[in-house]
């Protein structure tokens, strides 16, 4: 029902899964269910002031509830042109319901390794758009940024794979920070969980 809910309210179509990639390594399309959305940014703080990375967005349900709810930044990164196109189109109707300046919701067409990590990018977020090894690609490059400018930035799994959780904990200065179960779901599957690590900046 929320599905349905959020989407009408927000004037967005993002129900459905997108058709698998002819690249391996790259996975369908898959929507975060926004009851687990509830259930992170009840716990997780989200201010105007951040600037928020959707990895595999698909058509852009993170990009519109973080934006409608808590104002902030938010680029969504779409290899998929079919995905991209009709995100942009939920762009403009987003727009016209909400009557919202949308300059602070930016769709890019190209592969998670390829994105530009932008100097005031400080939140990633990830629901299994790819294998690890992109993810160890992309995660570099994130790690290069905060090496030109210092910050804390963090990042977020929803429904974390264990080859993720591996690298992070092993491989890189990301700390877990917080977990976040999603309520009823998580006592069903344990994978139904955001865990969200962070990279602090000490300069």
């Amino acid at each position: 029902m929320k599905e349905y809910s959020y989407d009408k309210l927000l004037n967005i179509h993002t129900n459905g899964k997108g058709v698998p990639n002819k690249l391996g390594h790259y996975y369908p399309y898959e929507p975060t269910p926004y009851e687990a959305l509830e259930a992170l940014f009840e716990q997780y703080e989200l201010n105007s002031s951040d600037q928020v990375v959707d990895f595999g967005c698909g058509l852009g349900r993170l990009n519109f509830f973080i934006h409608y709810f808590y104002h902030a930044f938010v680029v969504g990164i779409e290899m998929n042109e079919i995905s991209f196109k009709k995100a942009l189109q939920n762009r403009k109707h987003y727009a016209q319901k909400t009557n919202r300046y949308i300059e602070k919701i930016e769709f890019k067409c190209c592969r998670a390794e390829e994105y530009d990590i932008d100097e005031k990018d400080n939140c990633f977020y990830f629901f299994n758009p790819f294998s690890v090894h992109i993810f160890q690609r992309v995660v570099n490059r994130i790690l290069l940024s905060v090496e030109e400018l210092p910050r804390n930035v963090d990042i977020i799994i929803y429904y974390p794979s264990k080859e993720y959780i591996f690298y992070l904990e092993n491989d890189t200065a990301f700390e877990l920070i917080q977990e976040v179960k999603v309520p009823y779901y998580y006592e069903k599957n344990s994978n139904e969980r955001f865990l969200i690590y962070r990279l602090k900046s000490f300069l």
